[in-house]
């Protein structure tokens, strides 16, 4: 018996094995395919059995990509020294929904034209920690997550995301990106987008363009000074919003900017605030550590008449069950209006 033959013998005993047990069922992979998966699997890497679908490449030292195989949905390259993404090593690779290229030396200009826009079915693109100048075009329609966390981003070419409806998850954290680089002509294309990281740049004001379904926006460590009165009118979804590590100063934030009803998490510790902002009806977490705030006083942050607020728990009660105030000039005990104000607090940091 051949070497071929031997292999091939093994490789149908191992699919019935798996077979009768159930594992390959359950990743719905024809024989033929399952087959063909396993022959094909790169030298450099792992494909289990039990999950065919799957190709692990990755802390393999890798320079470049070997071949990916015909029925590869899920595919892990992280921790490599690939420097560049070449349409030869997909040319095969029309099925994937998953590629993690974290941790490794990608350049712009090693991301070969068209390359990442021929997997028309790709949900998942994980580019974390590269060498990245500028989001990549041409990208696929059906591309649902996109992390390009901690590169060298500067840029966002206008239109790079037109087409992508389906987009909801948008991570640029840790990059180099300025104000006129997130603007509304740069953004455009987002329509249904939930979340956006855009934490650890280099924003001096509140970005413009976001689509009104963001419903998470993160601008912690960035050099903001003041937020635009009426800015949230055009974010009526926005619920958990990060702004840590700012320059924000009374000044700059309007008292009435987060009175928008969406808003669930309000986060703006380690800022130059001397004054606690008014707190929206709706607003459940509230951090203020780490700002210059000397006082607090019911009457002055409470969102509802004081005297309007009884001992029953409806509609009208503020909701905040969560407020942060260590780390400035506050001296206990909490001001009894305030406690009468949010009568649904259970936790306060001071």
């Amino acid at each position: 018996m051949s070497l071929i033959q031997l292999k091939l013998t093994w490789v149908c005993i191992l699919f019935l094995q798996l077979y009768l047990s159930g594992k390959v069922m359950s990743q719905d992979i024809p024989y033929e395919e399952f087959l063909a998966q396993i022959q094909a699997c790169p030298r450099e890497c792992r494909c289990p059995a039990n999950f065919p679908r799957a190709v692990y490449c990755d802390n393999k030292g890798l320079k470049s990509i070997p071949n990916v195989p015909l029925h590869t949905w899920y595919l892990y390259l992280q921790n490599n020294l690939i420097e560049a993404l070449s349409a030869d090593a997909f040319r095969n690779a029309t099925q994937l929904r998953w590629i993690n290229l974290n941790h490794n030396k990608i350049t712009s200009e090693g991301v070969e034209e068209g390359v990442l826009g021929s997997m028309s079915r790709l949900a998942h693109l994980y580019m974390d920690d590269n060498l990245l100048s500028s989001v990549p075009s041409s990208l696929p329609a059906s591309l649902e997550h996109l992390r390009l966390s901690r590169n060298r981003i500067s840029k966002i070419p206008a239109g790079v995301f037109n087409g992508l409806d389906k987009l909801n998850l948008l991570d640029l954290q840790g990059n180099k990106l300025m104000d006129d680089a997130v603007t509304e002509v740069n953004l455009k294309g987002l329509s249904n987008l939930v979340q956006i990281n855009l934490a650890k740049n280099q924003l001096t004001s509140m970005p413009l363009g976001l689509p009104p379904t963001t419903t998470q926006l993160f601008l912690d460590g960035n050099n903001i000074e003041k937020i635009p009165a009426g800015y949230f009118k055009g974010l009526p979804k926005v619920a958990f919003l990060r702004l840590n590590h700012n320059k924000l100063g009374s000044g700059g934030v309007p008292k009435d900017v987060f009175n928008a009803s969406s808003i669930l998490d309000l986060q703006l510790s380690h800022n130059e605030l001397t004054e606690v902002p008014l707190i929206p009806s709706g607003l459940e977490h509230l951090h203020l550590d780490h700002n210059k705030i000397k006082s607090v006083s019911g009457s002055n942050v409470c969102p509802v008449s004081i005297d309007a607020v009884d001992d029953s728990v409806n509609e009208s009660v503020p909701r905040l069950r969560y407020l942060r105030l260590d780390g400035n000039d506050i001296k206990p005990p909490i001001p009894r209006d305030v406690i009468l104000c949010f009568r649904l607090l259970r936790s306060i940091v001071i």
